[in-house]
């Protein structure tokens, strides 16, 4: 049996998010910390937008990582919607859902309340 079009769209579309997030991960900046000491310092968490938000607003190394990597996610969340005929707003919610369910435990996610450790 052959999976639906939108069935292969989407899985096409969460393997994307992965390699995304991998690779915004994994990459050093440019600013002398990486998104990795970032996370586990708690300066830098996971949103739902499918974006990195800045917990301690009073680091501005935190805050240029996060304009680095976000540019970098906006940028990649267009090519897959372009790619996928998909509206940016799904992917960057998809991204979120999948960025936050993967976030390690300790690290901070943004919810209703605001910023919790996972």
């Amino acid at each position: 049996m052959r999976p639906l079009p939108g069935t292969m769209r989407k899985r096409s579309v969460i393997w994307l998010f992965g390699a995304v997030l991998l690779g915004s991960t994994a990459s050093g900046s440019a600013f002398g910390l990486s998104l990795e000491e970032a996370k586990t310092k708690g300066l830098v968490g996971e949103k739902a937008s499918g974006y990195l938000g800045v917990v301690n607003p009073g680091s501005p190394e935190a805050q240029a990582l996060a304009s680095d990597v976000n540019e970098k996610r906006r940028q990649a969340y267009q090519d897959i919607a372009a790619r996928n005929k998909t509206p940016l707003q799904s992917v960057e919610a998809l991204a979120g859902e999948k960025a936050i369910q993967n976030t390690k435990p300790g690290h901070y996610v943004e919810g209703p309340g605001g910023w919790t450790r996972k």
